[in-house]
């Protein structure tokens, strides 16, 4: 249960807010509901999210799983419930979203996908406890501009989880929403959406 009143006041901005997360969601998702009560907290999270946006020189699928990692690590199921559906509606694969939590487990990852999970968790540790050895493995795949991209990915994804996980946020049911087969059946993902976040 939420730490916090999912009722903002009724201003232009939580207005706004709302239409454009109705749009892209088919809900007003509920950290825009709790940042609302904030305004100012409103807008640089909603500049924040749609700067982040735009950054497209890491690979969508290993920014993703970083995301899941990021969270899963935090403890967040409002964070993987919606990375799970907004990630399926890019294509990523449904057994690479599943496992992200035991992923150390799981035969379904290349060695640089595993990777970019270690260093998600090693950057959300606190303190950090990213290594050189990993960064030498990453620096195999990724160039200068992917690794700041992926490392600050990382990060806003501990403002999301720790803020949302702090306030009590939990799953609205986006993964329930995906066309997920049941396992060892097949099927396709649902349709693609307007996506990214606030």
């Amino acid at each position: 249960m939420a730490r916090i009143s999912l009722n903002p006041p009724a201003t232009l901005l939580t207005r706004l807010a709302a239409r454009y997360s109705r749009r892209a969601y088919g809900r007003v998702i509920d950290p825009l509901s709790a940042l609302g009560h904030h305004g100012g907290v409103l807008f640089a999270t909603s500049v924040l999210e749609l700067s982040v946006g735009r950054w497209k020189r890491l690979d969508p699928g290993l920014k993703a799983l970083a995301v899941m990692a990021s969270a899963a690590s935090i403890g967040c199921s409002w964070c993987m419930d919606f990375g799970y559906w907004e990630n399926r509606q890019h294509g990523v694969a449904h057994e690479k979203l599943r496992d992200v939590p035991r992923w150390r487990d799981s035969d379904v990852y290349t060695p640089l996908e595993r990777d970019v999970m270690e260093y998600a968790e090693a950057v959300t540790a606190t303190p950090p406890t990213v290594d050189d050895a990993l960064v030498g493995r990453l620096r195999k795949h990724l160039n200068d501009a992917q690794l700041v991209e992926l490392t600050q990915m990382i990060s806003v994804e501990n403002l999301r989880s720790r803020t949302n996980a702090a306030l009590g946020l939990t799953s609205q049911g986006f993964k329930d929403s995906c066309d997920i087969p049941a396992e060892g059946s097949s099927g396709s993902p649902a349709g693609n959406r307007v996506t990214g976040r606030p």
